[in-house]
Parts: C-alpha cells; structure tokens; sequence
C-alpha cells in the first residue's frame, strides 16, 4: 500500500508541477511529498523530477514513468468500481446536457426518475456543443455523428424532419406541389440560437436548379411554437416527426411535399469514456436506449427505418 501511495503522490506531483500544489491536493505536507517522491527515486533508481525553486518539470524517465502509472491506477480504480458495482444501485447526481426537443425526452425522463428514484438528474436543455468532460457532465443526448474518441456512444435512434401544415390552411392557400411554390406561402422557420442562423429546409433539387429563398413570415428558435403555430393554420413548418406524431395522428396537421423533404437526422447518447461507467450511467444510457425512439408511437417511425436502413 505504501508503495501505491507513492504512485499516486508521483502523478499528483507531475500533473500540478508542484510539492506544495500536490500536498495541497492530497491534505499533506508538502514535505510529506517531497519525501514520499524521494523514496520512490532511491527505489527505482532514476530521477523522475527536475527541480528547482520555480518550479518541477519530468525527466526523460519521469515521462515514461508517468504514462505507465497512470495505467496502473486506472486499473486499480476500474477493479474497484468492478466490484462495487454488483452491490451498488444506481444512486448520486446525473449531470445531463441534452437538446431542445422536449416533446421526445420529457417522457422517458419522467419514467426515469419514478424508476430511479435515488438518482438526481441535473438537467441542461441547451443545442450548444457543451464539452463533455471539461464540464463535467455524465452523459450528453446529441444529433449527428460522434467525433470525440474521449466518448463513448450509442445510437438512440433515427428521424426525419417533414413539411406540415394544417388541413384548414391548405384549404385557404392551396397545397403545394414542387418546392417552388413555397415562394407563395408562409414559412414558419427556426433560427439556431447559437449561430443566429437560419435552420435550412433541406429540399431535393435538380442539379442546376437554384436554391429557394423561401419567405420568413415568422422566426423562433424551439419546435414547440412551429407545432402550435402550424396547428392554428398560420403556415408552413419544417418539423422533425417525433414533434408532430400526435397531431398528424388526430388530422389537426398533415405533410406536404413529401417527396421533396429529404433530411434524416439520428440521435446519439455520448458520456466519457471508462471500461466500467458508473451504475447511473449505464442506467440511464440503458433506459433511454429502449424507450426515446419506441415512444413514438406513429406510422412516420416506420418510413423513417426504411430511410436510415435499420
């Protein structure tokens, strides 16, 4: 053990560069670590520190040392956890950055907490690009391919995004038939909150056709006042299925221009990375893995498995 203590003041001490930071750090002197590393040199032989009365910098061998200690006490640490586990309920704070799609999550995570009940979940509904680890969250629900190889991931599901309207406001201006017409109509749109831009309407176009300026008769930045608005028969949105199942379902909305909507998105739930996650979040990267994408209960899931390949 006492040799273990001294692994752990060593990568202390070469991740703050000071004795007396480390002490700090680990509630000891700083001449408790001046000696814990000292006994550890005579033992091993070699220098690990260059010191002086600015500051402690790594030899050669110290650099060496230290990416081979900190593999020793990750294993210790994830042997621990290993253990642990089998006895241990998920239980503790989930810190959780997830997107502005209320209508998809709200659900789930409700279920979550009455199957969890020890688990207090810290929520962030936010579409910026948090980092993960720097921030400390625990997991994080986000669209589009995983690229940070500090992450773990897995596929929640897929969607598309539809153009929609009320039955009562395609009686009154007409139904469109080629994207064209939408020149016409009035475009309820999205604008990103962090870009201030414009969310696009991604719709299929000939090669050398333009792309459209669509009218902007109205701007948010949430799904839910584009459902609410397009519902009340104020004009046309791009919407993601899962927003608007229920009210195409009942009639109170139906697509238009469907060969033309050609946007799929696929949602994926990303934490740190660790051979052993902790009980809370594997509950809960388990829990919303079954049921986000099942929640949806219309026939538009079915079209959009066919669209993604699953």
């Amino acid at each position: 053990m006492d040799s273990l203590n001294s692994f752990v003041v060593f990568v202390q001490v070469a991740e703050v560069r000071s004795f007396v930071a480390a002490g700090r750090l680990l509630g000891v002197s700083a001449s408790a670590v001046g000696k814990s590393v000292a006994r550890l040199e005579e033992k091993l032989g070699v220098r690990l520190f260059h010191r002086s009365t600015r500051s402690v910098s790594l030899t050669a061998e110290g650099s060496l040392f230290l990416e081979r200690s900190r593999r020793i006490l990750a294993e210790i640490e994830a042997a621990e956890q290993e253990l642990s586990q089998a006895t241990t309920m998920p239980h503790g704070r989930l810190r959780v950055s997830l997107p502005l799609v209320s209508s998809l999550l709200l659900p789930v995570l409700g279920e979550f907490m009455r199957e969890y009940p020890e688990i207090e979940l810290d929520l962030d509904f936010s579409d910026r690009l948090v980092e993960v680890i720097e921030e400390g969250f625990d997991a994080v629900v986000r669209t589009g391919n995983p690229t940070d190889s500090r992450l773990s991931a897995r596929r929640l599901g897929s969607f598309r995004s539809m153009l929609v309207a009320s039955p009562d406001y395609l009686a009154r201006q007409g139904i469109p038939q080629v994207p064209a017409d939408l020149l016409n109509h009035t475009c309820l749109h999205y604008r990103f909150p962090n870009s201030g831009k414009l969310e696009p309407w991604a719709l299929h176009r000939a090669t050398d056709e333009p792309e459209l300026t669509l009218p902007t008769s109205m701007i948010c930045n949430n799904i839910e006042t584009r459902v609410c608005f397009a519902v009340q028969g104020l004009g046309i949105a791009y919407l993601p299925e899962f927003s608007i199942s229920e009210p195409l379902a009942d009639g109170r909305l139906q697509t238009v221009l469907d060969d033309y909507a050609e946007r799929t998105g696929v949602f994926y739930i990303l934490w740190p990375a660790s051979k052993h996650p902790s009980p809370k979040v594997r509950a809960f990267v388990d829990f919303l893995c079954a049921r986000v994408f099942p929640a949806v209960l219309d026939t538009s899931q079915t079209q959009a498995r066919r669209v993604s390949g699953q």
